[in-house]
């Protein structure tokens, strides 16, 4: 079963030397989530050929616009095509009015429903799940209120091993009873021990989305031991201060937050407009933590 993420966007404040700013999408089991909607998402899924009638659920980390001004295009294109089926947004709540203004005063009466999900920017919780996955909040620290998001496989049930069914000549009756990790007892009274019939599912996988942020240790119990962790990296370590003043972090401080965590691979991205070289940035963080890639546009990476 899939689970990727895309790069549509890595830039921040603004789209500069063809970087464009903050917007992902996570293909999980062949659903399509964006994360963030910067300014150009939309010619950036065509681009890189996402289709964008899939995606039922949006997630909004903040009211900055590299963060959301894409969403009205998005979502008046998706009207303008005929859309029909729900579509599901999560994000602050204020960003509610601001689409209701922007279509007050278009006289725009979309085709589709908008469901709503209003953030807790406060209190991490769990805000989506279905059969496969479940998502959830990570509190951050930004200037204004601003979430994270983590998505994360459920656990599997055990795999049936169906030669060794076959061989022990186990009804199907007893599948279910099998795959919650119970033993098979025959009707003779053996015992036939569960770790014989099954195998062990795939470990869950999860990925987790952070920016905008301050280094800030308080969400390492959030995101410890994940697959794949995105953290925004505005700045080198010689603009600290800067980043300080503005409640972002530095490439060598999203390094530290992935070591610390243990997780198993470092997303840097969220670049200033200052660094047209994007590589310094990389080499800070390998230096701390050398299993980091940057955020390019157009980038797939598939979380195994």
């Amino acid at each position: 079963m899939i689970f990727e993420v895309t790069i549509l966007g890595s830039s921040s404040a603004t789209p500069i030397y063809q970087r464009h700013p903050t917007a992902q999408v996570l293909n999980i089991h062949e659903h399509l989530f964006l994360v963030d909607c910067g300014e150009g998402t939309l010619i950036q899924m065509n681009r890189y050929r996402v289709k964008f009638h899939r995606i039922n659920h949006i997630f909004i980390s903040h009211l900055h616009g590299d963060h959301y001004l894409g969403l009205m295009g998005l979502l008046s294109t998706m009207h303008l095509q005929g859309r029909a089926n729900p579509l599901h947004l999560f994000a602050p709540g204020d960003l509610q009015e601001i689409i209701g203004i922007q279509l007050k005063f278009s006289q725009t009466v979309l085709r589709y429903e908008i469901i709503f999900h209003p953030l807790n920017p406060t209190s991490p919780m769990l805000i989506y799940e279905d059969d496969d996955i479940e998502i959830s909040t990570i509190i951050l620290n930004h200037r204004i209120p601003c979430t994270g998001f983590l998505f994360a496989e459920k656990q599997r049930q055990r795999k049936l091993l169906k030669e060794k069914l076959f061989e022990y000549q186990v009804p199907v009756s007893a599948y279910q009873d099998l795959k919650n990790g119970n033993d098979y007892i025959r009707e003779d009274g053996r015992k036939l021990l569960n770790s014989e019939l099954t195998g062990d599912p795939r470990t869950p996988r999860k990925y987790a989305f952070c920016s905008d942020t301050s280094y800030d240790e308080r969400i390492l119990p959030h995101i410890a031991g994940i697959d794949l962790l995105y953290h925004e990296a505005t700045f080198m370590n010689d603009k600290v201060e800067r980043a300080s003043e503005t409640f972002h972090t530095t490439a060598a401080q999203a390094a530290t937050i992935a070591l610390k965590a243990n997780v198993k691979r470092l997303l840097i991205g969220h670049f200033s407009a200052r660094y047209k070289n994007l590589y310094p940035l990389l080499g800070e963080a390998k230096e701390i933590f050398s299993n980091t890639t940057m955020a390019m546009e157009g980038d797939r990476f598939l979380i195994e």
